[in-house]
């Protein structure tokens, strides 16, 4: 179900990291997220597509450093 709403701990674990760093990131607003009764929620198909431009991002990245 592309639909699925994840919580914090369910992205930390998807992301492998800390759930302190989720939460920062929300916070700033550099992760796809938003807020049910002051508790982060995140759309598993937001999600999916975020890490879709982070990987994209790091070619570019990596391009411009070999070129």
């Amino acid at each position: 179900m592309t639909d699925e709403i994840l919580t914090l701990p369910e992205v930390a674990q998807l992301l492998k990291v800390a759930e302190k760093t989720v939460y920062t990131m929300a916070q700033k607003g550099e992760l796809p997220a938003f807020k049910v009764r002051g508790q982060w929620r995140f759309k598993r198909a937001d999600l999916d597509q975020w890490i879709e431009q982070q990987k994209a991002a790091s070619r570019d990245n990596d391009e411009d450093r070999d070129g």
